[in-house]
């Protein structure tokens, strides 16, 4: 499986970004998926996720309210919609698929995912 993540960028504190995830050779729609970020000297953390079928979602305390995790499995895409963005945003961010298919509940575990995707970077200045 191959994961493409695209849509980072430079942008000023307080403005949006939507990243995207386009997934190609798994049954895509079968898995749960997950974004994550890495900032510069800092372990790899959880962002968001999102159940294979879309029917529930997870978010981090530090970005609920702020990021959307969404998915259209007709298209392979999962997405992150970053809203009021801070300067402690900015890191590389990682989608990645679920290790296990159809999993009732959503992990946070950097573990539990595989198949990560080569991250975009989003810069947030303040």
């Amino acid at each position: 499986v191959q994961l493409q993540a695209y849509g980072g960028g430079l942008v000023q504190a307080g403005d949006s970004l939507r990243l995207s995830c386009a997934a190609s050779g798994r049954t895509f729609g079968s898995y749960n998926m997950g974004w994550f970020r890495q900032a510069p000297g800092k372990e790899r953390e959880f962002v968001a996720a999102i159940k294979w079928s879309g029917a529930s979602t997870y978010y981090a305390t530090s970005v609920k309210g702020r990021f959307t995790i969404s998915r259209d499995n007709a298209k392979n895409t999962v997405y992150l919609q970053m809203n009021s963005l801070k300067s402690e945003d900015t890191a590389v961010y990682y989608c990645a698929a679920d290790k296990t298919p159809r999993r009732v509940q959503l992990r946070t575990d950097i573990r539990e995912y595989d198949y990560w995707g080569q991250g975009t970077q989003v810069t947030v200045s303040s």
